[in-house]
Formats: structure tokens, C-alpha cells, sequence
């Protein structure tokens, strides 16, 4: 069995604290070409890290915040602009082809770039599974801003199990994305600090032992947790980071 890859697009907060990208994971499997999350600045990244954008079948996104999915009105752009014929699939909550319709309109008026393209939309269905050729995506709601409708994911492709919790949090949803996973992405915006929507290290050690995956992989990461590196013992992700499963 070939291996699936997971390359680290962009792991940053939405401040892009320590330089790094927003968020964006790039997954390469048999038969599947796959994106989880495309925040406002990881289009370059995804040049930087030689991603063809061509080849990318599917783009999964965990909610409606501008670091996580901010950079699809670009990556449709430029596809529109080259005239792909193959189609792309884009699964998220609800909406999100309206949401992405308003992006578009804004930030490139007058241009027709949707109609251009053989785009399949997709929703998250609850207590169920989302399926394309090449892809199996569960969704569970979690606990970030509710306007942007967060949702943690897991991943069926290529013979592996990827999960990612989205923005959020504590909550016991994040047990049932990572359990068994071959690679649980969590989220860990703070080291200590308490804030509303988004997970902290020191949470996240007292219910680690819980989660039950076999890879476990720390994103979303604040000025706190890029100046405590030193003393978390869970790895880090990094920009252009790459993961074999």
C-alpha cells in the first residue's frame, strides 16, 4: 500500500503569530489529492510547497473563519483562469458555497469565476458520513464561535485515518475524532491562557491519554506555545512539515 503524505501548509493562528501560514493541510494519497482548510495565507504556501493545484480533487473546510478558509477564492481564481476541466469537490458546513459566492464577489467583482469551473459543493451531514470517489468525511460539531459553524473532521483515505479537530475548545467530541486515528490534528492556541473557543496545552494534557491516536500532531499555534516550545511534550507542527502514514 502506497503511503499517504500529509505535508503542513500553514499551522498559525489567525495572527499568523511567529510567521507562520494559515491554516492548511495537504494530503496525498492513492487515487486523492486533498486539501483540509485553506486560510487567507496559505495559497502561497501551497506554491511555496510545490502543490499542483490542478492535481488537489477535494478541499475539506472545518468553518467559516478567513484563516481557514480565506484562500479559496484564490485557488478558484487562478483554476478558472487556466480553464480546469476536471472537477473539484469542496465539502463543508452549510452555506458553503454562498459563503464562497460572497468571498468571490467581494475581493473580485464582476469576475465570473464559479461558472467557470465544474465545482461540486457538499455538506457536512449530520451523524453521517460525506463520500466522493476518493474520500469519506465525518463531521462533528464543536465549541468555537458559532456563526462560523466549527465542525472537527475525520478523514477515510488512502487506507488511513486523519482526523483534525478544527478550531475549538475542550470538548469530549475531540475523543471520538481522534480515536484509532493514524494522525489526530488538534488544535492549541494557548499554553495556559483560558479563552473562549480554542484549546490550551494545559487542557489538553489532563484528557491526552483519553484521545487514543496513534499519531498526535499540535496546530493552530499562538505566541504562548511558540515561546513554551521547550516544555511541550506533544509534537508541534511547523510550515512545510511532512508526514508519512
Amino acid at each position: 500500500m502506497e503511503d499517504v503524505i500529509v505535508t503542513v501548509i500553514g499551522c498559525g493562528d489567525a495572527f499568523a503569530s511567529g510567521g507562520r501560514r494559515h491554516t492548511c493541510f495537504h494530503i496525498k494519497a492513492p487515487h486523492s489529492n486533498l486539501l483540509i482548510d485553506c486560510g487567507a495565507t496559505a495559497y502561497q504556501g501551497l506554491k511555496e510547497q510545490g502543490v499542483s493545484l490542478a492535481e488537489i480533487d477535494t478541499v475539506v473546510i472545518s468553518h467559516f473563519h478567513g484563516d481557514h478558509y480565506g484562500g479559496v477564492p484564490f485557488l478558484l481564481l487562478e483554476e478558472a483562469i487556466r480553464q480546469r476541466e476536471t472537477p473539484l469537490t469542496i465539502i463543508s458546513p452549510p452555506m458553503g458555497k454562498e459563503r464562497i459566492n460572497q468571498l468571490l464577489s467581494q475581493l473580485y467583482p464582476g469576475t465570473d469565476v464559479v461558472g467557470k469551473l465544474n465545482l461540486l459543493f457538499k455538506t457536512f451531514v449530520p451523524d453521517g458520513v460525506v463520500q466522493t470517489d476518493r474520500v469519506e468525511v465525518t463531521a462533528y460539531p464543536v465549541m468555537h464561535t458559532p456563526g462560523a459553524c466549527p465542525h472537527g473532521i475525520r478523514l477515510e483515505v488512502g487506507g488511513k485515518t486523519i482526523s483534525y479537530s478544527g478550531d475549538t475548545e475542550w470538548t469530549a467530541v475531540l475523543i471520538t475524532l481522534a480515536r484509532h486515528a493514524d494522525l489526530f490534528i488538534c488544535e492549541c492556541n494557548f499554553f495556559d491562557s483560558e479563552i473562549s473557543g480554542h484549546l490550551n496545552y494545559r487542557t489538553l494534557q489532563v484528557y491526552a491519554e483519553q484521545l487514543q491516536c496513534k499519531r498526535l500532531l499540535l496546530t493552530h499555534l499562538g505566541l504562548e506555545m511558540l515561546q513554551q516550545q521547550g516544555n511541550i511534550r506533544f509534537p508541534c507542527a511547523y510550515d512545510g512539515q511532512q508526514i508519512r502514514l
